[in-house]
């Protein structure tokens, strides 16, 4: 049995982390209302969200604004997971995770989690806090997106996320460079990209194909890129 984590615990260890900003904030707690399971939105195929990405973007390719949403879910999904692992030891449980009605952002209605310390794989426990939730995403697309560029996406999300944490705390180097690393090397993450170079630079084997989109342009990590 997973030894669980006080949920006053869980709840500082996310607020810390959302203190990073961008895709590390998830809302804890608070009233019902305006948000919706996310299991709800992979059933529909993530439309609204996708829907919405291609108008943002002014393309009327539609796999270019589904892989773009999946990448934006990923980043949400691991950034908070992977921040209260490396920064906290406690990794939160996402199962009852939550979607705004009308936005991307994420809410867990009750805080939960593990003590990564006492688990028998730590990376094992993220991932399975994360990976999941982008498969569930991945069955219920309408649009046609290759199976490895999504979990390409993942592992750019991934990533970026670690790097984000890396350059708020250096002194995390070893750990996170190891979590990432072993996220990176098993499950749906295998042989997606490869780490570059001891900040964490990223090169993956396919393209979030962003640049499709009419003012858009290659990732720094992207296969295409020189």
């Amino acid at each position: 049995m997973r030894p669980a984590a006080p949920a006053d615990a869980v709840a500082a260890a996310l607020a810390d982390v959302a203190s990073l900003g961008g895709f590390f904030a998830l809302t804890v707690g608070g009233p019902d209302e305006g948000w919706h399971p996310v299991r709800h939105s992979y059933a529909d195929g993530f439309a609204d969200l996708a829907g919405a990405v291609a108008e943002r973007h002014g393309t009327h390719e539609a796999r270019v604004g589904v892989s773009i949403a999946q990448l934006g879910h990923a980043a949400r999904l691991w950034s908070p997971v992977l921040g209260c692992a490396v920064l906290h030891g406690i990794v939160p449980d996402t199962g009852g995770l939550q979607r705004a009605d009308d936005a991307p952002a994420l809410r867990l209605p009750r805080p939960a989690g593990w003590y990564a310390g006492r688990l028998p794989d730590a990376a094992a426990a993220i991932r399975d806090q994360v990976m999941p939730h982008l498969r569930a995403l991945a069955a219920g697309l309408r649009t046609k997106v290759a199976p490895r560029l999504l979990a390409g996406n993942a592992a750019s999300a991934l990533v970026e996320a670690a790097r984000t944490l890396l350059a708020a705390r250096p002194a995390l180097r070893a750990p996170l460079t190891a979590v990432t690393t072993a996220l990176l090397d098993a499950g749906d993450l295998a042989g997606t990209g490869h780490v570059t170079g001891p900040d964490l630079a990223f090169r993956r084997r396919s393209c979030c194909l962003y640049y499709r989109a009419p003012a858009g342009a290659m990732c720094g990590d992207c296969c295409l890129a020189r």
